[in-house]
């Protein structure tokens, strides 16, 4: 039988969500846990994999198992885990569900605080210069014209296509923060933190917003922006269609 796991993470302390050679990661942390719990060799299929530090308020991934599971076990592997990894519910669902091939939307956040402060440090990028929301948003409405976006995606990477479905993409200010929203049906590496950086360098004056057209028809990583650090990135929600469930 086939399991959906719904759970949260601060990433600060992991390499990211994929098991690394060298290095902790969410995915190691959670596998070896649910197979203590479970007693047999688990391995989980998450919905994406997060880079080093970026965090994620709601993450899915699958895992199968030919026994019934309650609910006693989001408790059990919430007093196994460490405090920087949630569970919040474990669910059955059809066989052939998965977790990442499945999901028709991702979307992700990312925090600038403009003032230092100490609770936020670790989950905001700091930048104490002035932007301009109203270009920033201008630019973002630039996105939804294309769907080829090679020019924020990290080069070498193992993906057979560039293109994504850009769905909505806005930036608010809340308070002394700036806080970007974006809901795609998938991501490249690095996209989201590349296209931060260029709305920044837009915000800051440093990049005519008109030129966004000609860094992404380049599809050349090097014209676009610098990537945000990724402390102030989060995976906020995903969604899946009814049917996953029996």
């Amino acid at each position: 039988m086939r399991y959906f796991i719904e759970l949260s993470y601060n990433g600060k302390a992991y390499h990211g969500w994929q098991n690394q050679p060298n290095a902790i990661s969410v995915q190691q942390v959670l596998e070896e846990a649910l197979s203590k719990l479970l007693r047999l060799d688990v391995s989980i299929m998450a919905a994406g994999r997060t880079d080093a530090g970026v965090h994620a308020s709601q993450m899915f991934a699958h895992f199968d198992f030919n026994n019934i599971i309650d609910k006693t076990l989001v408790f059990k592997l919430n007093s196994f885990l460490p405090n920087d990894i949630a569970i919040h519910d474990i669910f059955l669902v059809n066989n052939n569900a998965h977790a990442r091939f499945d999901a028709t939307s991702r979307t992700y956040i990312y925090k600038i605080s403009q003032q230092k402060n100490v609770f936020n440090h670790d989950f905001c990028y700091a930048l104490h210069k002035p932007l301009d929301l109203d270009v920033m948003n201008y630019a973002s409405q630039i996105l939804s014209e294309y769907n080829n976006f090679q020019c924020f995606s990290k080069v070498h990477t193992d993906v057979k296509t560039y293109y994504c479905n850009i769905m909505y993409a806005q930036w608010v200010k809340q308070d002394d923060q700036f806080i970007f929203t974006i809901k795609a049906d998938r991501f490249l590496r690095n996209m989201v933190r590349a296209i931060v950086g260029t709305m920044v360098n837009i915000g800051l004056g440093k990049m005519n917003v008109e030129d966004l057209h000609d860094v992404i028809k380049s599809k050349n990583r090097s014209k676009a922006g610098f990537s945000v650090p990724a402390h102030g990135l989060y995976l906020t929600k995903i969604e899946y269609p009814k049917t996953i469930k029996p």
